[in-house]
């Protein structure tokens, strides 16, 4: 039988949302029927538009989806003054305070606390400068991903950005590809470093050659089925296809198309094409693929060129991310910039669009590690650049646990977290900045936290990887994280340990203290790698090297344990939630 979404999708979905979505615009928030919420939610989706958690009811999540992560000059202010209008809530965070914007690690941008009164002026706004929230969500094809500095890198063997926007432009608002059984998230890499992530995407191209017609050609080699979530990881499988660039953009469409009819409609937590994968194997997936979805001769795999990978690769060399100052193809500079956690506050936000404009193109790029990017800043105006104060929060050069450090939504606007992240991530890297010495070597350390087993963090490739749960202490309930060690990308990847089950909040930064010590005193030498050194032992002896700790570390949300409207508010009792509201904020009666 199929699920109660795809009959909600069955009955209204796609384009044809937009007008219901307006209609409920025009008539507030008061007019989606209190027993259709489910359905139509599921359906905003496809527009970017997210329900936040219970309590927070009129207020939503909005994703928008540049490809590759490009913004070009003026989208990113644009969204800044979006935030600063219509993306502030009813109550202070007491880190980032009120009106932001997230970097997501699929190079998207998320705005909270948006009213639905309010979605088609946005809408308007972002039209007008080429921006849309179009299938940045819901059970369709997802913002394409990719390297965030194609067509800028030295070490680029074919240019990514346009696949990514071919992309883009073929399949976003397709009919034929706007119902899928789940979302389709693809990646794009055409560099050294590997920097598309398509290990960890249903649909990977990835740089190679082969010869074809009697001529070395640079295209992509195709993987399938990679992704991180329901606690069942797989990294993308090699298919045996070659596409060209003239012949990727109908390689993809036939196995979205492949996708769209295969796929498992009755159980959404099958749902994803990792599973299908898992179920008829590589060799039936392209055998399928050539007989019922391309009109063409595929071509076997070409000679990839996976061995030079080095992003979120151990100490791989070559580039881990794009952080710091790194010359173009053109003789001209891009400067990445760190965002612990991926937050930019918006007064921050526009001083990072004027530095964008006065020193470089004002173009900015979106990175998988939440991170910005100023593209074609002139030699001569990299001291200015470097000289403005609010470089000195966003910098170029950060400490490698802020550098590393990633976190997801959490249970500040998410309904599926089970315990807060972005606050507690921020405080975990001061404090281990401030009270950590990293082994001599290490420069680069990945700490990623995520709420749920949906791993939007992607806690599964990190050096450190926190998970949140549950537990008691002092025989009081907390919040708690599994701790996972030595995961990452790269040539060959690999996926996380868990070795540490449901650690206290406030343990965790004492446990990574320890373990960098540990890691010190017993590596084999200064040449190895932490990765190396976890893939050379046993669980056990992992599990042993944490060591969890009570520090001077002092967490204030460990025990936000109950239902809240928002977990930092003063009176966070359900009861006392200000929601829903109508457009002015205004609290909507409770018999409402």
């Amino acid at each position: 039988m199929p699920s109660d979404v795809e009959e909600w999708k069955e009955e209204l979905y796609g384009t044809d949302i937009r007008a219901e979505m307006e209609r409920f615009a025009e008539e507030g928030w008061e007019a989606i029927p209190d027993d259709e919420h489910d359905a139509w939610f599921e359906r905003f989706k496809w527009y970017g538009l997210y329900h936040q958690r219970a309590g927070q009811e009129s207020y939503f999540m909005m994703r928008i989806g540049p490809p590759g992560g490009v913004l070009e000059p003026g989208q990113f202010r644009r969204i800044v003054e979006i935030a600063d209008e219509y993306s502030r809530g009813p109550t202070d965070n007491p880190v980032f305070g009120n009106g932001w914007l997230d970097v997501t690690t699929r190079q998207a941008i998320q705005l909270h606390w948006i009213r639905i009164e309010d979605v088609p002026d946005i809408w308007d706004e972002l039209e007008e400068v080429g921006l849309s929230t179009v299938q940045a969500c819901g059970d369709s094809w997802r913002n394409i991903v990719g390297c965030p500095v194609a067509g800028k890198d030295k070490h680029e063997h074919v240019d990514a950005d346009w696949l990514a926007t071919e992309l883009h432009d073929t399949y976003k608002e397709n009919e034929a590809h706007s119902n899928l059984p789940r979302k389709w998230k693809v990646s794009v890499t055409g560099c050294d470093e590997g920097c598309g992530q398509g290990d960890i995407n249903d649909l990977a191209f990835e740089p190679a050659e082969k010869e074809v017609d009697g001529e070395t050609v640079t295209g992509y080699n195709v993987r399938v089925g990679g992704g991180l979530s329901r606690n069942e990881p797989r990294f993308a499988r090699d298919i045996d296809v070659f596409a060209t660039p003239e012949r990727a953009v109908d390689v993809a469409g036939g196995i979205s198309a492949l996708f769209r009819d295969n796929g498992d409609r009755d159980n959404r937590y099958n749902a994803r094409i990792k599973f299908l994968v898992d179920e008829w194997g590589p060799e039936k997936l392209r055998e399928t693929l050539q007989e019922e979805y391309v009109d063409f001769e595929l071509h076997t795999a070409g000679e990839d060129l996976r061995d030079s990978y080095s992003y979120n690769a151990g100490e791989a060399d070559g580039k881990h991310d794009h952080v710091g100052v790194h010359e173009q193809v053109d003789g001209d500079y891009y400067v990445g910039l760190n965002v612990l956690v991926g937050r930019i506050g918006v007064d921050e936000g526009y001083e990072l669009a004027d530095a964008a404009e006065e020193h470089g193109s004002g173009e900015v790029r979106l990175t998988q590690r939440q991170n910005i990017i100023f593209t074609d800043v002139p030699e001569e105006n990299l001291e200015d650049l470097r000289s403005e104060p609010v470089l000195e929060h966003y910098s170029p050069d950060p400490h490698p646990l802020q550098r590393g450090s990633i976190a997801c939504t959490g249970t500040e606007f998410c309904s599926l977290s089970i315990v807060e992240t972005k606050n507690r991530q921020v405080r975990y890297a001061r404090w281990l900045v401030d009270n950590v010495e990293l082994p001599e070597g290490v420069e680069d350390f990945h700490i990623h936290l995520s709420g749920c087993t949906a791993s939007c963090a992607q806690p599964q490739i990190a050096d450190v990887s926190l998970r949140g749960m549950k537990t008691r202490k002092d025989g009081e309930p907390v919040e708690a994280l599994d701790i996972g060690l030595g995961g990452g990308l790269g040539e060959d990847p690999q996926f996380a340990s868990w070795v540490g089950e449901r650690v206290p909040a406030d343990e965790v930064p004492g446990a990574i203290a320890n373990l960098l010590e540990n890691f010190a005193a017993a590596r084999n030498d200064e040449s190895q790698s932490f990765r190396e050194f976890v893939a050379d032992r046993d669980d056990d002896e992992l599990a042993e090297l944490i060591e969890p700790e009570e520090t001077d570390y002092e967490d204030p949300f460990m025990h936000n344990t109950k239902r809240t409207w928002y977990p930092y508010a003063e009176d966070d009792d359900m009861d006392a939630s200000p929601a829903p509201a109508k457009a002015d904020g205004t609290p909507l009666p409770s018999d409402d």
